[in-house]
């Protein structure tokens, strides 16, 4: 009997042992999904039983939402968002409706969106939202986003997959070239990320076709951690990101030489059938190729231009014939939205002007010599990254099906094989994102980096233009006179990346350069500004990526640029003659920046400084076009290229 209720016992006890232990490692399970792992989990659905947070405070009911172009998961809606959004297929934040349920929702991440409205002129109607988000331990946060949207959140019924809305921040002082000025962003989680179409793994290799640039073939980027060196971001999918691998640099001597050899042998594509179009863009090449100082405009600075007879020719005949259709497909966000503001406003400024041109767009694709494929890399980033998740299958999938979507309905890429297409992406990751089908076309990016596929003669490098007012986007433009500049050289900024820790190990002391990590953040970054407005020479040098709105910056404030990134093409390579107003330092050559810039004569940086001066007009966005402006010339590099790739062989 006594032998019977000690054993009895003992089982008691073991079984509340194993309870506890049950008890423990679910609960450690449920800590490590909540700290590191994406939304994705299959953990996940031990908690969820079909229910997704919502600013991580309540659980509501999942409902998905159909896609025309492949699912990405799951959308959050239910009849409380229902009663915010009348719909419950669009959510749209209101301050009407949060205002209705008040008590329901976490007012301070709610308030990230509703503090601050305001509406542009009408050419740029758009939400500026101001918000105080408190993070986990109450401090609060402030933010600024512009989008030229009334509601950044708006979802139809066919929007690519469903969405998770959630609030995070960026990562701070990401841009150190405007200051503390982040964002107030939505980041849109897919629960269940569509899986990408299969691409090619190969081992990473330079390879140099006859007539083309040297490409960099690299395998599916799905789980290679990127991080923008930028502001206006959400955080990186890593804080530990290495660089590319360092490849032999391609000298802007060599890149010239790549230019001559793409426009002097076309390497494209024969057309299907040749349209009245085809014809129209050989007439064209022929004029330009024969164009003669009858063409000169005394308006052009000459020493900029490559050939400033045949930019004439060939600006005027795009000006004048030039028309394009844009596909009508695609929902917003990702789709027909433009964010106006931050160093990734070029593409969406130039998505904004050309669908509401009125002098470049046909209705009729018979008539269209260019193609446009209407997206935001940014927004595409905003809406569909799954936070923590290390991977950007789901992105390139979403692209890689929606254009399998148009070649499917349309016959327009199949005459071509896509090369009379184009896009213009400014985010980091446009590279990965455009590979596939998508490589053939013309593609104007920011990220101009040979390393990672650009093509030069083919691909258009769009400069990277930080925005920080869409009302006025050319506040503090202008600088000080030659004389005025005792700074010999000037940078500030974050020292991620290969170039600039070394920049600052060998000229951080130097007492006739300014070489920074950080500056204190002055309102309106006037500290910033105006050491580059004082300063001869401004350093644009690479972090993570290989551009920099340094570049542009240097160029508003009227300061010689000297860019140290290699393998980066610059902006309108095509057209502009850079060494005119613009120094090229390698690299490996940091160590010897002081003695090269001491060894350029006075005279020499007078023209360059007058260089900068004359060719700044090209990278001015206006709310309307004006010639020559940024609109124009990235049109006209695309147009350019296109010209003269063309094959009928």
């Amino acid at each position: 009997m006594d032998h019977g209720f000690r054993f009895i016992w003992k089982s008691l006890i073991d079984t509340r042992r194993l309870l506890w232990i049950m008890v423990l490692t679910f609960a450690a399970v449920l800590l490590v999904q909540f700290f590191e792992l994406p939304r994705d989990s299959v953990l996940s659905s031990l908690l969820s039983a079909g229910k997704v947070a919502f600013f991580g405070k309540r659980n509501f009911p999942d409902k998905g939402l159909s896609s025309n172009f492949g699912t990405v998961g799951n959308i959050t809606d239910t009849n409380t968002i229902q009663e915010i959004t009348n719909s419950a297929k669009n959510l749209n934040l209101t301050k009407e409706g949060f205002e209705e349920n008040e008590g329901k929702y976490d007012r301070s991440k709610v308030d990230c969106f509703l503090n601050k409205n305001a509406s542009m002129d009408k050419e740029f109607t758009s939400v500026n939202t101001g918000c105080s988000l408190r993070d986990s331990v109450g401090k609060c946060r402030d933010f600024e986003h512009t989008i030229s949207s009334r509601n950044v959140t708006e979802k139809n019924d066919t929007s690519p997959g469903n969405i998770q809305t959630q609030y995070v921040s960026s990562t701070p002082g990401q841009n150190e070239s405007s200051g503390s000025a982040s964002e107030c962003l939505l980041a849109f989680s897919s629960p269940n990320p569509v899986s990408p179409t299969k691409l090619d793994s190969v081992t990473p290799v330079i390879s140099v076709e006859p007539n083309s640039s040297p490409v960099l073939k690299m395998p599916p980027e799905d789980n290679i951690s990127m991080v923008n060196n930028t502001s206006s971001m959400t955080p990186s999918p890593s804080h530990g990101r290495s660089e590319m691998p360092k490849l032999a640099s391609v000298t802007i001597s060599k890149m010239n030489e790549l230019l001559l050899q793409s426009h002097s042998l076309p390497s494209s594509t024969p057309p299907q059938w040749i349209s009245t179009g085809d014809k129209e863009l050989l007439h064209a090449k022929s004029e330009i190729e024969n164009a003669s100082s009858i063409d000169y405009d005394s308006g052009l600075y000459e020493p900029l231009y490559r050939n400033v007879f045949m930019f004439k020719r060939s600006y005027d005949l795009m000006d004048k014939m030039l028309r394009i259709y844009i596909y009508k497909e695609g929902e917003k966000p990702i789709f027909h939205e433009s964010i106006l503001e931050g160093i990734y406003a070029s593409e969406g400024w130039f998505l904004k002007l050309l669908e509401s041109s009125k002098q470049f767009v046909t209705e009729d694709p018979k008539e269209a010599h260019l193609f446009y494929i209407p997206f935001s890399s940014r927004l595409l980033e905003l809406t569909l990254y799954v936070r923590h998740s290390h991977s950007r299958k789901n992105l390139i999938a979403y692209i890689q099906n929606y254009v399998e979507m148009l070649i499917q309905k349309y016959p327009f890429w199949n005459r071509t094989n896509g090369e009379d297409h184009f896009l213009a992406a400014c985010h980091d990751w446009a590279p990965a994102e455009t590979r596939g089908r998508m490589l053939s076309c013309l593609r104007a990016l920011c990220n101009a980096d040979i390393n990672t596929g650009f093509v030069i003669g083919k691909d258009v490098s769009l400069p990277t233009v930080n925005v920080r007012s869409a009302k006025n986007p050319l506040k503090d433009i202008g600088g000080e006179p030659a004389i005025k500049r005792p700074v010999l050289a000037f940078f500030a900024g974050y020292m991620h990346g290969r170039a600039r820790p070394t920049l600052l190990k060998y000229w951080g002391k130097d007492p006739d350069m300014r070489i920074f990590d950080r500056l204190p953040h002055v309102k309106g970054n006037k500290n910033y500004i105006e050491h580059m407005k004082s300063s001869k020479y401004c350093i644009c040098a690479r972090g993570f990526a290989v551009h920099s709105p340094r570049v542009v910056e240097s160029i508003f404030f009227e300061c010689v640029p000297v860019i140290i990134s290699d393998n980066y093409v610059p902006p309108f390579f095509e057209v502009l003659n850079w060494e005119s107003f613009a120094i090229f330092v390698l690299e490996k050559d940091i160590p010897n920046l002081k003695s090269i810039l001491l060894s350029i004569p006075d005279e020499k940086y007078l023209e360059m400084l007058n260089g900068v001066k004359q060719v700044q007009k090209h990278f001015l966005w206006h709310a309307e076009p004006v010639e020559y402006d940024l609109f124009h010339m990235t049109l006209h590099s695309v147009w350019y290229n296109r010209v003269f790739r063309l094959n009928f062989a």
